[in-house]
Order: structure tokens, then sequence, then C-alpha cells
């Protein structure tokens, strides 16, 4: 397992938001994790990227190296873009490295685009930036956000088909946080929701109910569940 975790918890004050959580991603899976606002997803990727040094758990095993995707791009507008791609934890990127960056940006389609400045790129080519940011590192696992958020529908399809590419050309295990379960089914291997500080049971893209079992767990009326995005186009 590329990812294992048992027993993760972490409480804010009184309010415990990840009680006992168990998680395994496999080498290569991508496993959705879907939930209510503010119901503790972000919490646990930032536990799983050991960014949260208050969670707990009697197993955490993320096999390094790992990449993370949030959902702002957050480009030092100052730098150019292959600058951006390869800042992070150790010494200032030289010049000597920029063909790693170069690199990364070639598996996300803004080769040309390494010494544009990130105020001249729009927001999915920005977005574009943060994952190559990611796979600069070789990651093993690669751990997203919510990173397409904040995209509009066209750009968000472009950046699922990308994310597809990337995933099949390196094996890389993917842990998915979203709201939106469209996204979660056309993208993972199975998909959890979060709920009341764990993980329920996996449910698999493709069953005929998938949707439906999701949204119901997610407390959606049935009423108001309405149809999915790839059937309303």
């Amino acid at each position: 397992m590329s990812v294992r975790v048992r027993g993760l918890r972490r409480a804010f004050g009184t309010r415990e938001v990840l009680g006992g959580l168990d998680l395994d991603v496999a080498a290569g899976a991508c496993v959705a994790v879907v939930g209510r606002s503010g119901g503790g997803k972000s919490t646990l990727l930032r536990a799983l990227a050991g960014l949260d040094p208050h969670a707990s758990a009697d197993v955490l095993d993320v096999a390094g190296p790992a990449g993370v995707v949030f959902q702002e791009p957050r480009l030092l507008p100052w730098e150019p873009v292959w600058r951006n791609v390869l800042l992070g934890p150790g010494p200032h990127p030289r010049r000597s490295d920029r063909p790693r960056a170069v690199e990364a940006l070639a598996e996300v389609g803004l080769v040309d685009h390494a010494d544009a400045w990130p105020l001249t790129l729009s927001g999915g080519e920005a977005q574009r930036v943060a994952l190559a940011r990611a796979l600069v590192r070789r990651p093993r696992v690669l751990l997203l956000d919510e990173p397409f958020g904040a995209l509009d529908a066209l750009t968000r399809l472009a950046a699922h088909a990308l994310l597809r590419d990337v995933r099949a050309a390196r094996p890389v295990a993917t842990v998915l946080v979203t709201h939106d379960v469209d996204e979660a089914l056309a993208l993972a291997d199975e998909v959890r929701v979060l709920d009341g500080g764990r993980l329920a049971a996996a449910v698999e893209p493709g069953t005929a109910d998938a949707r439906e079992v999701l949204l119901e767990r997610l407390g959606v009326p049935p009423g108001i569940r309405g149809r999915s995005r790839a059937s309303s186009r």
C-alpha cells in the first residue's frame, strides 16, 4: 500500500473532526473522498501530507515523496513559471535546475510557458503549473485538495483529462478530495464518503446506482439530486 492509515484523529478544541479514520490506497490507485463542507476533507489531506503536527494516528504511512496540489495554485508572481515549479522545501532553485522544471511543465502541456510570469496565465494554466510543481518531485503519492474547484466547466473538463493522462503515464497513488460527486466518479477508482470523522465503505464508479448511493450518504434529498453533469451535456 502506498497509503495506509489506521485510527487517524484530529480535534479542534472540543470538536473532533477526524475520529479514528482508516484509509488504504494501493500503488497506482485513485481514491476520491467526498463529504459535506467543513466535514474534515482538507484536514485529512493535510494530515496525509505531514502538514498537521496535531493530528495523531495508530498508523500513518504515506510512501514518499508525496506531491500536494491545493485548490489555489499559490504561485509567486515575482518568480517566472519554471522557478515556481521548483519552489518548495530546500534551497532557492538555481538556473541549472531549470531542465527539471521544463520536464515537469512538458507533462502538463506548458513547456512553452516556462519563462512566463504567473499573472499572464489563465486559471487553468496556473493550476497546471501547480500540478507540475507536485510532479517535479517524482512523487509516489499525489494529494489533491479540490484542485479544480475554482475552474470553469470547460477548463475543469480539460484538467480532468490532464490528470487521467498523468496517472496513465506514471503509477502514482492518488487521494483526491472534492465536494463534487460527479468529479469523484469521473476520476477515481473508488469513492469514499467522509462523515462523522470516518470514511464510509467504498463506492465503485461505473455501477448503475453509484451516484445515487453517494448523494444519499451525503444527505441530499431525492427531489433535488437532479441529473449528473455527464447526462446533462
